[in-house]
């Protein structure tokens, strides 16, 4: 699905202080989640065991969730593995002796070049893919693989070993594991089946890679963990891209919401000189990462108003691409714990429906009689956006504590005073019932 943001004016943002009359009422939606200063999402690649054996109880240890992107593959008990989509392979192969790699049959060479049933062929995918993805000379591209195909050709390489996906490998998450995670409020999303250079797939192999792996997802977590996908080795190819929006809800590493300023892991631009709404600032924590300039990114994000900062971790504890310690891990998340008061830790996918659902809200509120109405609407009409919103209500001086109700929810909030000024904070559901807030009973 293609994302278009449309933005509301809001009624009642911020007041000055002191309240008049007429601005008791006034009502905003906060930036962030319960009134905090920014957001901050930990995400995982890959779905190498150390993630769950080690950073998983490190982060239940401070009540903080996290997003899995998984290669479901990889994961024993999926129906979909890795395989070339096309004609036969044996022709394609027979082809290349005669027809060099050029822009009319690269897509289907690369394609399929992994899956021919010999050892180290895939790396010639990857090599290939990761010069055409980035922008060099893609003659070189089709030159790494005319020189695969030659070897294939003269028999250099060696058949591949056939027991791969074997159900008895104890170094891999299952998905009855992922299961029991998700119920503990942990999101899952899709690696594609295999983590191949999406941008060098031909359109069958780049459909069977995002379909498939949201089906696995589906099948066996249902359907709240289809809404992220991450295409690998954070390409921003265009056409990739375009095929995963059509399959998801958001990808880590292209958001093109036009309230958002989208700063990816290779990009040093400082989020201070974005003048956007929001910035998804995105910083992978790698070996040689230091914890200081780690801790800089916290900071930032505590301080600035407007940051959404998407961290990025691989490999745990020695196993996977450029691991951190569970040592640095905990470290690390206690630190963040510490900035708890300023940075809303969230999902990836819960952060994500906060500013589309608010970008796309409105809200408005009167007084009603002794009471307050509050009216909170959003344009979102996809079911995947469920999340409730943090309302700001500025209330009399004479209030202490609020009851706020929508429908049959009802909560005691307290008033909080600032610069001369006393209002309520509350989370509301839009699109629902009209939220009225009235003066709590004190008890003595």
């Amino acid at each position: 699905m293609r994302w278009v943001i449309r933005l509301v004016t809001m009624v009642g943002m911020i007041v000055s202080s002191p309240l008049t009359v007429g601005q008791i009422g006034k009502t905003e939606i906060t930036k962030w989640q319960y009134g905090k200063s920014g957001a901050v999402s930990l995400t995982y690649d890959d779905g190498s065991i150390n993630q769950f054996r080690v950073a998983v109880p490190i982060m239940d240890s401070f009540g903080f969730p996290a997003t899995f992107f998984i290669i479901t593959g990889d994961i024993t008990g999926s129906q979909y593995h890795g395989t070339f989509v096309g004609r036969p392979t044996r022709a394609i192969i027979d082809e290349t002796a005669v027809a060099p790699t050029n822009k009319d049959n690269f897509f289907e060479r690369a394609s399929a070049i992994g899956f021919l049933g010999f050892e180290g062929t895939l790396e010639y995918h990857t090599r290939a893919g990761e010069l055409y993805d980035e922008g060099k000379n893609a003659d070189q591209a089709y030159r790494v693989l005319d020189e695969a195909y030659e070897k294939v050709r003269k028999g250099t390489f060696a058949p591949a070993n056939a027991r791969k996906n074997s159900n008895d490998d104890r170094n891999s998450i299952t998905w009855d594991e992922l299961r029991l995670l998700s119920k503990r409020g942990y999101e899952f999303a899709s690696h594609t089946v295999t983590h191949p250079r999406l941008a060098v797939l031909d359109d069958a192999n780049l459909v069977y890679e995002l379909e498939k792996s949201r089906q696995d997802i589906l099948d066996h977590l249902g359907f709240r963990h289809t809404f992220s996908v991450e295409c690998p080795y954070g390409t921003e190819n265009q056409r990739a891209v375009r095929a995963a929006l059509l399959r998801y809800q958001v990808a880590r590493n292209y958001m093109p919401d036009s309230g958002v300023d989208d700063l990816d892991r290779g990009n040093n631009t400082d989020p201070a000189v974005s003048h956007k709404e929001y910035v998804r600032w995105q910083r992978g924590a790698l070996t040689e990462t230091p914890m200081e300039l780690m801790n800089s990114w916290i900071d930032k994000a505590a301080a600035q108003g407007n940051i959404w900062l998407v961290l990025v971790f691989h490999g745990v504890d020695g196993v996977g691409w450029k691991p951190k310690t569970g040592a640095e891990l905990k470290q690390y998340f206690g630190y963040i714990n510490s900035k708890q008061e300023k940075l809303w830790v969230a999902t990836f996918q819960d952060v994500t429906k906060y500013i589309r659902e608010r970008e796309l809200g409105s809200v408005t509120s009167y007084r009603d009689g002794e009471d307050i109405s509050v009216v909170l609407r959003s344009d979102v009409t996809d079911v995947s956006y469920d999340l409730p919103l943090t309302m700001k209500t500025y209330v009399p001086e004479e209030w202490k504590t609020v009851e706020v109700r929508q429908g049959e929810q009802i909560k005691h909030v307290d008033v909080v005073r600032a610069n001369g000024t006393d209002y309520v904070l509350y989370q509301a559901q839009p699109n629902a019932e009209v939220v009225r807030l009235s003066r709590a009973a004190q008890i003595r």
